[in-house]
């Protein structure tokens, strides 16, 4: 079946007693069918033609939008599936970062009750960490407070600070600004409370903001 291309509900039937008819209605007079008679059988041709072209247009209309519908389906499918695949891939693109920046991942010893230096964030902490990690230079036990008051019995290794660790005051600038963005990082991933983590990320960011920071004036700083 033809394509459509217009309304066929528009369409105004001929005059078919016209000159143009003419040959039509000729042919079609006999002695019992005038020539009246010949145009309107030709004028009940066409309207039945158009009332079934009609029919024809609105079944089109129909498919048309049943098409236009599955189409649209099919593309928030596909972009479904792009966005899927785009989170694989980010996934598989941070696993794969992460492992070959694993050095900035090694978990840094915590000591239950006691501050932890930002050294330990800073490259040469992490480089410490990285070496001194799951050691077991002494596994001798030592007591502690835990969190709720009572006593904690620790091994001495994990109670010792790293070698050579840089009190907060001391740190240079280029520590500490290596330090601030880890242990932010390592706040959020350990779940803490985003507005503690947001007072002290703004506290820091104010320190490196100050007009003395890089102050070679020690009385300065």
């Amino acid at each position: 079946m033809d394509r459509l291309h217009s309304d066929p509900r528009f369409s105004v039937c001929p005059d078919f007693m016209s000159e143009r008819y003419r040959v039509s209605r000729i042919s079609m007079v006999t002695a019992n069918i005038t020539e009246a008679q010949a145009a309107d059988t030709l004028r009940n041709i066409w309207v039945t033609t158009n009332e079934d072209l009609c029919l024809q247009w609105q079944q089109q209309l129909a498919e048309d939008d049943r098409l236009k519908t599955e189409k649209q389906r099919l593309d928030e499918e596909d972009q479904e599936c792009q966005r899927a695949a785009l989170q694989l891939e980010e996934a598989a693109a941070h696993a794969d970062e992460k492992k070959k920046n694993h050095l900035k991942h090694i978990p840094i010893p915590m000591r239950p009750c006691q501050y932890i230096e930002l050294y330990y964030w800073t490259n040469h902490g992490l480089d410490d960490a990285m070496v001194n990690y799951r050691t077991r230079d002494d596994d001798s036990l030592v007591p502690t407070t835990g969190e709720d008051g009572s006593t904690v019995w620790i091994s001495l290794a994990s109670s010792k600070p790293a070698s050579g660790v840089i009190a907060d005051r001391h740190l240079s600038p280029a520590d500490f600004a290596q330090a601030i963005p880890r242990i932010v990082m390592a706040l959020e991933e350990r779940d803490w409370p985003q507005q503690c983590v947001l007072m002290l990320a703004q506290f820091w960011g104010a320190i490196m903001l100050h007009r003395y920071w890089n102050s070679r004036d020690s009385l300065a700083q």
